[in-house]
């Protein structure tokens, strides 16, 4: 079974920045399409970004475009960057995998089998 563990949030001010990372227990890269989603307290998961299985194609959230990037290692690792923050940012972020064969990385939460614990990202306004 396919672990994910991320790490890197924590507590930053309004305009600054952070890098998560989410490390999985298997290779990942050409293997799995990834993504980042985020839920705060009191409202739903919500899509952030994805990338395909060999890093080529990537998505993002309106709420985050240009302000966010996404990437992957050549085994295990997915980063997620987090710049110029700000209070609509803070939520608990998570890792997902979808081992499915698609042409273009979900932006459902449903369609990925694999989930971290989560990272929590504060932004102090």
């Amino acid at each position: 079974q396919l672990q994910l563990v991320e790490s890197g949030g924590g507590l930053v001010q309004a305009g600054g920045s952070l890098e998560l990372s989410c490390v999985a227990s298997v290779r990942t890269f050409t293997i799995y399409d990834m993504a980042w989603f985020r839920q705060a307290p009191g409202k739903e998961r919500e899509f952030v970004a994805s990338i395909s299985r060999t890093g080529d194609g990537t998505s993002f959230a309106n709420s985050v475009k240009g302000r966010i990037g996404i990437s992957r290692d050549y085994e295990k690792t997915l980063y997620l960057d987090l710049n110029n923050l700000n209070a609509e940012d803070t939520a608990t972020y998570y890792c997902a995998a979808d081992d499915r064969a698609v042409v273009t990385p979900s932006r459902a939460a449903a369609d990925y089998n694999y989930w971290g614990q989560g990272t929590q990202v504060t932004v102090s306004s």
